[in-house]
């Protein structure tokens, strides 16, 4: 659970309201699970290829979730 935590508060601190905003409600422990999953989801197709530090973390925080 610690390293969803910590996965999620990168993903609040991104600046991209895609994933910024569920994490924050995740972390504020007001996630809805599906719209986490989705935004996660969405993320990964729009970013999951880009060469940045958050690839691997889409895939990894749906595999925790």
């Amino acid at each position: 659970m610690e390293e969803l935590k910590t996965i999620m508060e990168k993903f609040a601190s991104s600046g991209w309201d895609l994933i910024a905003v569920p994490a924050k409600q995740w972390l504020d422990g007001n996630a809805d699970k599906d719209a986490l999953t989705a935004a996660i989801q969405q993320a990964d197709k729009e970013c999951g290829s880009c060469g940045c530090d958050f690839d691997p973390l889409y895939k990894r925080a749906l595999e925790l979730i």
